[in-house]
């Protein structure tokens, strides 16, 4: 698949670039997209959610009431979880929700997930190219003329450029990375998705 190489200002240069048939164009393989997307959010979780069990509550421990003759269940403390106040019943308690997942799989679904944007139409190449100041203003415009300052994109970098990531720091719908942080869940997450000519040969690395 060729693709034409567009500048800042949405035009045609005149040059094609060939997509690697390794990357652009693999056959769709669902289920790894599914565990490459189910290990990046269950990675991102902190696991810091906790609350206090009957052992861990303040408070006092004498018998409330006398064990028989209440009528009533019998009651051994105020911490009970039936009391208000109480201990809570198999509460959450901090974890590590972090998974594995085998190199290949996480390749093929990134892959995968490349190949859908190319074949669905929704990539654009453009050539290099460098603010020399952090401008939120010249990034929406090369968004308008490429034609997806409507459109939820994620641009992908050869290498992080401090000035560009900044410039599209405060658009919500925007994301900048560079070729070696790409992952499936940011993909699939991107309406369009933006590659520096240059990042097309990292990519295979």
């Amino acid at each position: 698949m060729k693709l034409p190489v567009l500048n800042i200002k949405g035009k045609d240069t005149g040059r094609q670039v060939t997509l690697d048939k390794s990357i652009f164009g693999v056959e769709a393989h669902n289920h790894s997209v599914y565990l490459a997307v189910k290990q990046f959010r269950a990675n991102n979780r902190q696991g810091t959610s906790k609350s206090k069990e009957r052992g861990e509550i303040t408070g006092s421990t004498r018998k409330i009431k006398k064990q028989k003759g209440t009528g009533t269940a019998r009651a051994g403390s105020i911490k009970n979880p039936l009391f208000r106040g109480g201990g809570r019943i198999f509460g959450p308690s901090p974890r590590n929700y972090n998974s594995k997942l085998n190199k290949k799989v996480k390749d093929l679904a990134r892959f995968s997930a490349l190949s859908d944007k190319a074949n669905s139409k929704n990539l654009l190449v453009v050539e290099d190219f460098n603010f020399k100041n952090p401008k939120t203003k010249e990034y929406v415009n090369l968004l308008k003329n490429l034609g997806v300052v409507n459109e939820k994109t994620m641009l992908v970098l050869s290498e992080n450029n401090k000035s560009i990531v900044l410039s599209a720091r405060n658009l919500s719908k925007t994301n900048v990375v560079s070729s070696n942080e790409i992952n499936v869940y940011n993909i699939l997450d991107a309406n369009k998705l933006i590659i520096v000519e240059s990042a097309l040969k990292n990519l295979k690395k």
